[in-house]
């Protein structure tokens, strides 16, 4: 199916000069011609006059848990897998409606959900999935209860978006197996967290020679590991150890950050799932420990994010988010960076710098030649205003994925 997409005005994914009156092909999956004259030759079987809205490249959201229906990972870990995967497949539609055409998973989806979009057996965003994020025993990912013993030392606890390996051939092996199930990079947990019952947050996590081993597989398959890490310590070690993606980055300082930018590593904040713990948190259920644990930490959030942007580090957009209650706020990601960024920044994070991580530029996050036909319509000024992110339903009026209009409300 050919498109044709007239008197748009043009964000590209990186100019903020977005030149208007423009036409743009896509045809065979692609985007083929982008021109400020009418382009010839063009017998589109879709002629969809925007009347000078702005088109954008669609949206990328870097940190997605697409097995996450609750808030609650241990509930989640108890659903039958039929369950879990028919809510994934309901989460993943969602965030194609709301404009997100790309997403990176950051642990738990994996090849059998990626070829289901694929397929097309279910409606979602291109996916980058990283299999199951690797922790240590009592890490941030080793979701098992307080009061839960193991009889002997031998039952390694895997969850719905996690598994715990031990030990620099148990974090090798793991890593193997992921990749070998096609997993587009490698999650680990560096530092505590929130949410797991065992760790306090300023907690390192893995040994120097276990992150190493992680980084060497991930490579040697030209791929990469993304880390979760709170504190500014283990967002720098990390780096060190050639971990090319940090994760919430919470504490990030300025040393750091230098670093970050030499080793050309990626800061990947997550404000909305902290807004939704600082503001929820009895809704939730948390309990005192994560509760005492995020006190503070959406501040240090936004001074970690200025302290990156001086700095000059690539920073992505990700919005973390779980449960099915929550996921629609995910085009809230862009709204609370504007408040430290500027709507260009924010736009570039959301699009072709996410495109780099995803080691594809030119492919994904722009509207170039040659590009994937992805992008969406929008009913606003988005360098003037990212609010209306937040309410994609009113705002966005045209999804397009690969070429194919997903969602419109416009007359063709």
């Amino acid at each position: 199916m050919s498109v044709l997409i007239k008197n748009a005005r043009v964000f590209d994914g990186t100019n903020a000069d977005c030149p208007e009156g423009m036409q743009i092909l896509a045809d065979g999956g692609v985007f083929r011609e982008i021109s400020d004259k009418p382009i010839k030759g063009a017998s589109a079987s879709h002629v969809i006059d925007v009347k000078g809205r702005t088109v954008m490249p669609g949206l990328i959201d870097a940190h997605v848990h697409a097995y996450t229906p609750t808030f609650s990972l241990v509930a989640n870990d108890h659903m039958p897998p039929s369950l879990l995967v028919s809510h994934a497949g309901n989460i993943l539609g969602g965030m194609l409606q709301r404009g997100f055409t790309t997403v990176r998973d950051a642990g738990g989806a994996d090849r059998g959900l990626w070829l289901a979009i694929e397929q097309r057996v279910i409606q979602g965003p291109r996916l980058f999935y990283s299999g199951k994020a690797i922790s240590q025993t009592g890490g941030h990912g080793d979701m098992r209860p307080l009061d839960h013993h193991e009889l002997c030392s031998c039952g390694a606890y895997s969850g719905s978006i996690s598994m715990v390996a031990d030990g620099v051939d148990g974090v090798r092996r793991a890593v193997r197996e992921e990749l070998r199930q096609g997993a587009h990079q490698i999650k680990i947990m560096a530092s505590g967290g929130v949410v797991s019952p065992a760790d306090p947050i300023w907690m390192n996590q893995f040994t120097n020679e276990e992150v190493e081993a992680a980084v060497y597989e991930a490579t040697n398959r030209r791929t990469y590991v993304m880390a979760h890490c709170h504190t500014d310590q283990s967002a720098r070690r990390c780096v060190e150890l050639g971990v090319r993606s940090i994760e919430h980055g919470s504490d990030i300082q300025a040393e750091t950050a230098r670093l970050m930018l030499e080793k050309g590593a990626f800061a990947v904040p997550t404000l909305t799932v902290t807004d939704v713990l600082r503001t929820h948190a009895d809704e939730l259920n948390l309990p005192p420990m994560s509760i005492e644990k995020i006190s503070s930490l959406y501040d240090r959030i936004l001074r970690a994010i200025e302290t990156c942007t001086r700095a000059g580090v690539k920073i992505v957009l990700g919005a973390d988010l779980l449960g099915s209650t929550y996921h629609p706020l995910q085009g809230m990601e862009l709204k609370l960076r504007g408040e430290v960024n500027s709507p260009i920044e924010v736009l570039r994070s959301a699009t072709s710098v996410n495109a780099e991580l995803l080691q594809q530029e030119g492919k994904l996050g722009c509207i170039r030649p040659d590009a994937w036909a992805d992008l969406i319509v929008l009913d606003f000024d988005p360098l003037k205003d990212l609010e209306p992110f937040a309410h994609p339903e009113q705002n966005i009026p045209l999804v397009m994925k690969g070429g194919e209009v997903v969602r419109s409300s416009l007359n063709r």
